[in-house]
């Protein structure tokens, strides 16, 4: 019953993307088109922006998850695996500015990347949904660091490893499935924020592929319905596609931690 509920939104996506406008306007909702058309879907994916804020996500969105899981690796591993003055205050911190409401920071945000002279810029937005997904990261792979025994890197550093050959060659491929785990949460975040990017960017050329869908809707022509669904399944299709790919790689990691361990 759960699953029916939580697809049915998903289905009349779909089923909204192949009707014509005038079966979309209809009063009375129509389960299945009566007349299927690619057309909303051509009429999206030809349009100039698509390919533009296309390129602008990807951007952004690569930039962010790189960044995010590395930062939040060696974060994650500094908190666990060393010991040094006002490490519980960082922790602390972090996971105070996890709890705090994105839009609560948001202006903030805006003024310092104003003064910075970020805004606008690709770089400025990484950073901007870096600070919104970085301390979930780190605390995600705090907990997998936390798991792995401390005699392992012992035995390994008696063996006369160096500090970089335990992280580079012990730490860090056991906590493979919490880099596939954070690197999912930061690409959902930055693929679908619609907020930051619409504030941040001054330049239409520099929006991403949220604020495109935001454009099939305008207050001198309504709402497009059949066109706006249908760019909302190419939009989600690289979602889905990404998350069916990491699965794989992610059952693969937890199994080869295992043996390591």
């Amino acid at each position: 019953m759960f699953c029916v509920l939580w697809f049915f939104p998903v289905y009349w996506m779909i089923n909204t993307a192949f009707k014509p406008r005038s079966q979309a306007m209809t009063p009375t909702p129509r389960f299945f088109p009566t007349s299927p058309t690619p057309a909303n879907f051509d009429a999206a994916i030809n349009q100039t922006a698509f390919a533009r804020d296309l390129r602008n996500s990807l951007v952004v969105v690569g930039g962010t998850v790189a960044l995010s899981v590395v930062l939040g690796m060696f974060a994650a591993a500094a908190l666990t695996r060393f010991r040094f003055r006002g490490r519980r205050t960082i922790m602390v911190a972090i996971l105070a500015v996890q709890m705090l409401p994105g839009t609560a920071l948001l202006i903030p945000t805006f003024i310092v990347f104003n003064k910075a002279g970020l805004l606008g810029t690709y770089t400025g937005l990484i950073l901007a949904y870096l600070a919104l997904v970085l301390p979930f990261s780190i605390w995600v792979m705090r907990g997998f660091f936390v798991a792995i025994p401390v005699e392992i890197e012992e035995a390994a550093r008696i063996d006369g490893a160096s500090t970089w050959q335990v992280l580079s060659r012990i730490l860090f491929p056991l906590v493979v499935p919490g880099v596939i785990a954070s690197g999912i949460f930061a690409f959902i975040a930055a693929w679908n924020d619609y907020l930051i990017a619409f504030t941040f960017m001054k330049d239409q050329s520099h929006y991403t592929l949220p604020v495109w869908l935001a454009s099939f809707s305008t207050p001198l022509t309504g709402t497009d319905f059949s066109g706006q669904m249908a760019g909302s399944v190419v939009f989600s299709l690289p979602v889905v596609l990404f998350f069916m790919i990491i699965q794989r790689k992610l059952v693969s990691g937890v199994s080869a931690g295992a043996v390591k361990g």
